[in-house]
C-alpha cells in the first residue's frame, strides 16, 4: 500500500529524507494554499505535514477522509484544531525536541540585545550617526531573570542565564522547590516571578489560561524598569498592554520575536525604539529545521507503518524504557475488549479495566486506550483507534475506570476487563505468559486458556454427559472443524462454558442448531 503525504509548509529538503527514501510513501509539497485548496486537496492524502503557516481548521479535517496523521513541525500545535484531529481518530504529532537549543540560544540573544540596544545602535550607526551615550545599557550579572514557564527550553534558557551570572527564579505549574533546589535556582509563584524580576521571560504554550497571562494587571505588579522577553508564543503578552507599559515608562524595554497575528507589520509596538523585534526566528537556524523534520517525518512513517509514534501531541507520551514495556500489551487488551463486547448483549454504561502483577509499577493508561477501542469497534468500526477511543466512550456516556494491584492471582501479569450494563456484569482477564504470547485466562467466573485470536464460539451449557459429544457431531455436520476446546464448570451438573476454536466463521444456521440443543443456554460466534 502506498501512503500520499501532503507537506504544505516549507520543510528542509534533508529533513524530509526519511519520507523519500520509503518505498510505501509519496511526498507531494505543495504550499501556500488557503484553505479553501487545502479542504480540496486533503481528500486523497493520509498525512498532512505543515509548520505554523498552514492553519488546520476543523473544516480540513473533516474534508481528510483518508487523513491517518497530522505532523507539526516544531513545538507549538495552536495552529491545529486537535479536538477536530481527535475526534476522527487522527493522531497529531510535532517535534518538539528538535529547536530547543536554537530557542533557547535566540532568547540569550535578544536578552543581550536588549540589554545592550545593540540593534538600536546598528541601526544608528548605518544612519552614520556616532551616539555613544545614547545606547548606554545594563549588565545581566547579578540582575534577576524570570521565567515563566520552565520546560524544555524555559529549562536551557535558565542554564545558560547562570553562565550570564544572573539570578533565577521560575514558576511553572509542574515545577516544585524542591526541583528549583536541585537546579540551583529560585522558585515562586507567578505573581512572584514577575515581582521580583529585572528581566522576564515567557516559555509557555499558548492556552485558553495562558492567553494575555502578561497583561495590564501584571505589568502593574513589576518592578518599575524591567525588560520583558518574548520567544515562546504570541498572545501570552497583550500587546496593547505592553504598549502603554512601555511608553509609560513601567518596562523599560521588549525583546518580540513572536506575535498575535503574523505577519506582525504593523502594529504601534514597532514604533517604539525600546522595542528589539525578529519575524519569528526562535526555531530558523539550519541546525533545528533539519532535526524537526527528521524527528517529524520518522513519527510520520512509524504511524503510517502501524507503529508507535515518539511525540504524539493529542496522546499522552511515554519515555521509550516505559513504551517498551507496555507495548506488548496493546494486542492482548485490544482482543480482550473485542471479546468482551459480544458477550454483552446490552448497552455498556460502565468498563473497569483492572492490572495487576508487573502492571501494577507501571503506566498502564495506553493499554486501557487499546481496551476501550477494541470494545467499540465492534460498533463503531475502524473510525476508532487509541486515538480516539476514550473520547467516543465519553460521547457515549460510558464510565471508563482504571484500577492496580500488585496481587496478580497466580499470574505474572493479568488484565481484567469488566462491563456493566442495566442488568448484567460480565468480564473476561487475559495474561502475557513468556514464550507463549497471549492468553485468555478467565471468562467471567470460569478459567479458561485460550489464545484469543481467529474464529471462535462460546457456549454457556448445563454439565451434562454427552453435550460435547452432541454440540461437536453437528458442527461436524456443517463442515466446522474444531482446532481447540477449553471447557469449565461452576460445579458438576452445574452452568458451564466452552470456548471452541473453529477454522471457519459460525454461520447463523448452525448456530441456531446448536441453541435447539436442550442443554445449551447461548451461543457466541466471536471473530477476533
Amino acid at each position: 500500500m502506498t501512503f500520499n503525504v501532503l507537506i504544505s509548509d516549507p520543510l528542509s529538503e534533508e529533513g524530509i529524507l526519511p519520507l523519500r527514501l520509503a518505498d510505501n510513501v509519496k511526498v507531494v509539497i505543495e504550499t501556500g494554499l488557503s484553505e479553501e485548496d487545502l479542504e480540496e486537496r486533503i481528500t486523497e492524502f493520509d498525512a498532512l505535514l505543515v509548520r505554523s503557516g498552514t492553519q488546520v481548521t476543523r473544516s480540513i479535517i473533516n474534508k481528510g477522509k483518508n487523513l491517518k496523521i497530522i505532523g507539526r513541525a516544531g513545538v507549538g500545535v495552536d495552529n491545529i484544531d486537535l479536538n477536530a484531529a481527535t475526534e476522527h481518530g487522527i493522531i497529531v504529532v510535532n517535534a518538539p525536541n528538535g529547536n530547543t537549543n536554537s530557542a533557547a540560544e535566540h532568547t540569550m540573544a535578544m536578552l543581550m540585545a536588549l540589554s545592550r540596544n545593540i540593534p538600536q545602535a546598528y541601526l544608528s550607526l548605518k544612519e552614520h550617526r556616532w551616539d555613544r551615550k545614547k545606547f548606554v545599557g545594563v549588565e545581566l550579572r547579578d540582575k534577576t531573570l524570570g521565567i515563566v514557564g520552565l520546560g524544555r527550553i524555559g529549562t536551557e534558557v535558565a542554564t545558560r542565564a547562570k553562565g550570564q551570572r544572573m539570578n533565577i527564579i521560575a514558576y511553572d505549574p509542574f515545577f516544585t522547590k524542591e526541583k528549583a533546589d536541585k537546579m540551583g535556582i529560585g522558585y515562586g509563584t507567578f505573581e512572584e516571578v514577575i515581582q521580583q524580576a529585572d528581566f522576564i521571560t515567557v516559555h509557555t504554550p499558548l492556552l485558553k489560561e495562558t492567553r494575555h497571562l502578561i497583561d495590564a494587571k501584571a505589568f502593574g505588579r513589576m518592578k518599575d524598569g524591567v525588560f520583558i522577553v518574548n520567544c515562546a508564543r504570541g498572545g501570552i503578552i497583550d500587546e496593547d498592554a505592553l504598549y502603554e507599559a512601555i511608553v509609560s515608562g513601567k518596562v523599560a524595554g521588549a525583546a518580540l520575536d513572536v506575535f498575535e497575528e503574523e505577519p506582525f507589520m504593523d502594529h504601534k509596538l514597532l514604533e517604539l525604539p525600546e522595542v528589539v523585534a525578529t519575524p519569528h526566528l526562535g526555531a530558523s537556524t539550519v541546525e533545528a529545521q533539519e532535526i524537526v523534520a527528521v524527528d517529524l517525518c520518522k513519527d510520520v512513517l512509524r504511524h503510517l507503518n502501524g507503529e508507535s509514534v515518539i511525540n504524539p501531541v493529542n496522546l499522552p507520551s511515554l519515555p521509550k524504557d516505559i513504551m517498551k514495556k507496555v507495548e506488548p500489551y496493546f494486542y492482548l487488551a485490544e482482543k480482550l475488549g473485542a471479546f468482551l463486547i459480544d458477550l454483552v448483549s446490552e448497552v455498556a454504561e460502565e468498563i473497569n479495566v483492572s492490572f495487576a502483577g508487573e502492571l501494577y509499577d507501571i503506566e498502564v493508561a495506553p493499554i486501557t486506550r487499546n481496551t476501550i477501542k477494541g470494545i467499540l469497534k465492534r460498533h463503531l468500526g475502524m473510525h476508532v483507534n487509541d486515538v480516539n477511543a476514550l473520547y467516543l466512550a465519553e460521547k457515549k456516556e460510558i464510565v471508563v475506570n482504571e484500577q492496580k494491584t500488585p496481587q496478580a492471582k497466580g499470574f505474572t501479569n493479568l488484565i481484567t476487563v469488566e462491563i456493566k450494563t442495566k442488568s448484567q456484569i460480565r468480564k473476561v482477564a487475559g495474561t502475557l505468559l513468556n514464550g507463549l504470547g497471549p492468553r485468555i485466562v478467565h471468562v467471567d467466573n470460569y478459567r479458561v486458556d485460550v489464545r484469543p485470536e481467529g474464529h471462535m464460539v462460546v457456549i454457556e451449557h448445563i454439565d451434562q454427559p454427552g453435550v460435547i459429544g452432541r454440540m461437536g457431531s453437528l458442527l461436524g455436520k456443517h463442515d466446522i472443524n474444531i482446532a481447540t476446546m477449553q471447557v469449565d464448570r461452576s460445579d458438576r451438573g452445574g452452568k458451564a462454558i466452552m470456548i471452541l476454536t473453529i477454522d471457519r466463521h459460525l454461520d447463523e444456521a448452525a448456530l441456531n442448531e446448536l441453541l435447539q440443543l436442550d442443554e445449551i443456554k447461548d451461543v457466541v460466534a466471536i471473530d477476533l
